[in-house]
């Protein structure tokens, strides 16, 4: 039996190749403490974030807000939401990202495979990360929310990014319930990233591995160790 390696490897991006801890998470707290006054932490966040239809968080931080008694429209949150992510002259919390996974190490499994992103951003928050940290030329395909009709945990981005091939010769990696979700509607094998010692593993890793993540990483760059010691996609 000869060792394999998956033929495309999808990546989600937020909490996966970028820590957001410090961007969008701290953006929908600043939000919802804006519109009800009131003290909510990143632990209370995670509940919202382990239910299926909270990957978007525009749609979490309305909610929340609704949930604390506020009353105000989805596209006033939005707005605010906005506001405060991108600032003024570009001192929002959009700059407070930090990538994650070494670029000498995308491009060692480019080698190996054809490496893409399936994520639930916009095209413009894709592209100011991609641009501030260089990396766009890394992968192969992205697929944005605006690139489908229904979003995670609906499998269309995987599919696309797919274009017939057979799923179980991909992997989706990603770090919540809809991307675990999106994978199994799609027959794909899926791992899970959550940080040691955070709130996301605490919280989450029971249940990604109860909708079949075959495990549970707790640091980004153990990927090419663990891809390579898989036996999943070994060929005869």
């Amino acid at each position: 039996m000869k060792r394999g390696f998956p033929e495309v490897i999808i990546f989600d991006m937020d909490g996966v190749l970028v820590d957001v801890r410090g961007s969008f998470l701290r953006t929908t707290l600043d939000t919802v403490r804006h519109f009800t006054g009131k003290r909510v932490t990143m632990a209370q966040l995670f509940q919202w974030k382990n239910r299926s239809g909270f990957n978007d968080d525009w749609i979490t931080s309305h909610a929340w807000v609704r949930a604390l008694g506020g009353r105000q429209s989805f596209a006033e949150v939005k707005k605010k939401y906005q506001e405060l992510y991108w600032g003024q002259n570009s001192d929002g919390n959009a700059n407070r990202e930090r990538w994650l996974l070494p670029p000498a190490a995308l491009r060692r499994l480019a080698k190996r495979a054809e490496v893409s992103v399936f994520t639930g951003r916009t095209y413009q928050e894709l592209n100011h990360t991609l641009d501030r940290f260089k990396v766009r030329d890394l992968f192969h395909r992205i697929v944005t929310v605006e690139n489908v009709k229904k979003g995670k945990p609906d499998p269309e981005g995987l599919f696309q990014i797919l274009h017939g091939r057979s799923p179980d010769r991909a992997v989706y990696i990603g770090d919540n319930v809809d991307d675990a979700r999106a994978a199994q509607s799609a027959a794909m094998p899926f791992l899970g990233i959550l940080p040691r010692g955070s709130e996301a593993r605490k919280q989450g890793k029971a249940q990604l591995l109860e909708l079949g993540a075959l495990h549970v990483l707790g640091n980004i760059t153990d990927i090419e160790s663990w891809l390579a010691r898989a036996a999943l996609w070994n060929r005869p």
